[in-house]
């Protein structure tokens, strides 16, 4: 078999903690040339800069595409998409990629999934067959309907495409590869400091006696509720007084909400026991949800990885709808006093068991070997 040029886009900073390991294996595999493509928010300051961290493991960035639009709001993630479709085409066409693999939900993924598809180029899709109830579930089923081969997390989301209509045989379960590094994680027994690595800003605190982590994002079918969401969760971080880890959001619809809640409540409150950051590495990342007391809010992270490190989670709100989750979630509204007691029974419960949800820890070599040997093809022939 002739050696297989694998484009793989990167579009925000989880799609690069998502796809981690299989880029590793793609990069190592002999019949595989890994061509990536940096783009949107995952190029910018402001949401972390994983480009620095993709760089700093080694990988070689074969395009970089600035398309993200300013404004945090639903015509500006349109006009994002529409952007990026423009640009990944020129991409495309300048790398000439065998196959172009796409990760997730994102709203900026379906850009690739267009171009790819427009193009003729056979498209692989990662995480399909999910639900979440909201437009990344809408993004994710379009994507389904692009892609020609599937790599999904669990049988769960494999019964689910085969249902929509997808062929078996071209519906295949590989886990999720985040949870490749959750994995590691799982293993090491250090403890980890990220005082001693990354700065951020706010209060210092020792790490060794208990600490909650908050990653909350915007909704985008609430967004013009972000700021007062956000406003409620840091009177109720603040009142409790644990030390607090508070991740920044992303740059969904809703995202200048979420910040400027967030900026305003600092201005107004010495918060002297919360200490914020945009982005960590995405070992370092896990290394801290594992330690942590409790993770609290609704980033898909709590549903994945945390189940599988076994760490108390407490979601709240509408954004992980019906995904499929282990025993460590405690799931929540947007009431102050149910969050409020939903937290402090989580830390009371301490760790969960390990939960294999969403994969073993071998997605990365399972996808490389896949991309190698399956065929490819951008025929369909209708199943339902």
């Amino acid at each position: 078999m002739n050696n297989r040029n694998v484009c793989v886009v990167i579009t925000a900073r989880p799609s690069y903690s998502r796809i981690k390991s299989a880029l590793s294996a793609i990069k190592n595999h002999n019949d595989l040339t890994l061509q990536l493509v940096v783009a949107g928010s995952a190029l910018l300051g402001r949401y972390g800069s994983a480009v620095d961290y993709i760089i700093n493991d080694g990988f070689e960035i074969a395009e970089s595409i600035y398309n993200v639009l300013e404004g945090e709001n639903p015509a500006s993630m349109a006009k994002t998409t529409g952007l990026g479709i423009m640009e990944l085409a020129t991409a495309f066409q300048n790398l000439s990629p065998d196959v172009v693999l796409t990760v997730g939900d994102r709203f900026e993924t379906i850009a690739t999934a267009i171009a790819a598809s427009y193009m003729n180029i056979p498209l692989v899709h990662v995480q399909g067959g999910e639900v979440t109830g909201n437009i990344d579930e809408k993004v994710r089923h379009a994507i389904t309907k692009l892609a020609d081969q599937h790599f999904v997390s669990n049988q769960d989301a494999a019964i689910r495409l085969i249902k929509m209509g997808e062929f078996e045989e071209k519906v295949h379960v590989t886990g999720c590869p985040s949870i490749d590094l959750a994995e590691i994680v799982l293993k090491e027994t250090y403890s980890f400091n990220p005082f001693d690595k990354y700065l951020g800003v706010g209060s210092v605190f020792d790490v060794n006696k208990g600490f909650l982590v908050v990653m909350q994002h915007p909704v985008t079918t609430e967004h013009e509720k972000a700021k007062n969401q956000v406003s409620q969760l840091l009177s109720i971080i603040d009142d409790l007084k644990i030390p607090t880890f508070w991740f920044w959001p992303n740059v969904d619809a809703g995202s200048d909400g979420t910040s400027n809640g967030i900026r305003t409540y600092r201005e107004y409150n010495d918060l002297p026991h919360v200490h914020f950051y945009k982005n960590l590495e995405g070992l370092d990342f896990l290394r801290l949800i594992k330690m942590s007391s409790c993770l609290i809010g609704n980033s898909s992270v709590g549903i994945r990885e945390a189940a599988h490190l076994g760490v108390p989670v407490v979601n709240i709100g509408k954004r992980q709808n019906m995904r499929l989750r282990g025993i460590n979630v405690c799931d929540v509204g947007h009431d102050t006093d149910e969050i409020r007691n939903a937290i402090l029974k989580q830390v009371k419960h301490g760790n969960y068991i390990s939960e294999a949800v969403y994969g073993d820890g071998k997605a990365g070599e399972r996808i490389a070997k896949l991309l190698a040997e399956i065929p490819l093809s951008i025929e369909k022939v209708i199943s339902y």
